[in-house]
């Protein structure tokens, strides 16, 4: 996989990305990919890879770089045992807002590249990296042209950064699928995220796939083959209409 392993300075340190690019060469728009909890492995490296070979530079920052070194996490083990006590202190290193900080000095670097066309910017996240993904195109709304969010958690919270304060801001057209029966995102809460999101009128896609939290990542218990294939089907054609030149 044609992957490369750089740093991007940021207000707390050097964070680590991994940038992908086709397999067969050439390069495209960029995506930055937002993990969820279990962070960087070979799995989310080959999601990543997947999404780079629909043409595509896909950057994948390590969110967790506060923390220091870790993992790589089999999500298998850690959902058998006690999750917190493992992902807990990482989790406590990054947040919504920390993660759009990070951005900052990723949208910095894509103008040292020449592989990557046109200036339109897509976002991906995955469980909390959804609110990630939202989270940053709220926040550089006049670079970030298109978002994704599968089984997203906690879009609508009382928390100070949650991503539906982001709604007024947003420039980007979204499209976001959330799980069945999601305790981390039950349906008051994507009704609230609806809400806010019509009450400024941005332009998305909303739609519940039957498996639970987590179906997307093939490292997961609960991942689900067929309604993943849907997804990437929906996920690379949203992106090729919102970020690839007509014609």
């Amino acid at each position: 996989m044609p992957e490369e392993k750089l740093a991007v300075k940021t207000e707390d340190g050097d964070c680590p990305l991994f940038v992908y690019t086709p397999t067969l060469g050439g390069g495209g728009p960029a995506i930055i990919f937002y993990f969820d909890a279990g962070g960087i492995r070979p799995a989310v490296a080959d999601m990543a890879q997947q999404l780079a070979d629909a043409g595509y530079v896909v950057l994948l920052p390590d969110l967790f770089y506060r923390h220091g070194p870790y993992g790589p996490f089999d999500p298998v083990e850690v959902l058998a045992g006690d999750m917190m006590a493992i992902l807990g202190p990482l989790l406590m290193t990054t947040n919504n807002a920390k993660a759009a900080e990070d951005t900052r000095a990723i949208l910095a670097f894509l103008g040292k590249r020449t592989d990557i066309h046109g200036d339109k910017v897509g976002t991906v996240g995955f469980c909390f990296g959804g609110g990630m993904a939202i989270t940053a195109a709220g926040t550089y709304p006049d670079q970030i042209s298109a978002v994704a969010s599968f089984h997203g958690s906690n879009l609508a919270s009382d928390a100070p950064d949650s991503p539906h304060l982001c709604a007024s801001k947003l420039k980007a057209e979204l499209y976001f699928a959330a799980a069945t029966n999601d305790e981390h995102y039950p349906v008051e809460m994507a009704k609230s995220f609806e809400a806010a999101l019509d009450q400024e009128g941005v332009t998305y896609t909303a739609e519940t796939y039957p498996p639970a939290h987590g179906w997307m990542k093939p490292d997961f218990p609960v991942y689900e083959a067929t309604s993943a294939e849907r997804g990437w089907k929906e996920m690379i054609g949203f992106f090729d209409r919102t970020l690839k030149p007509a014609g």
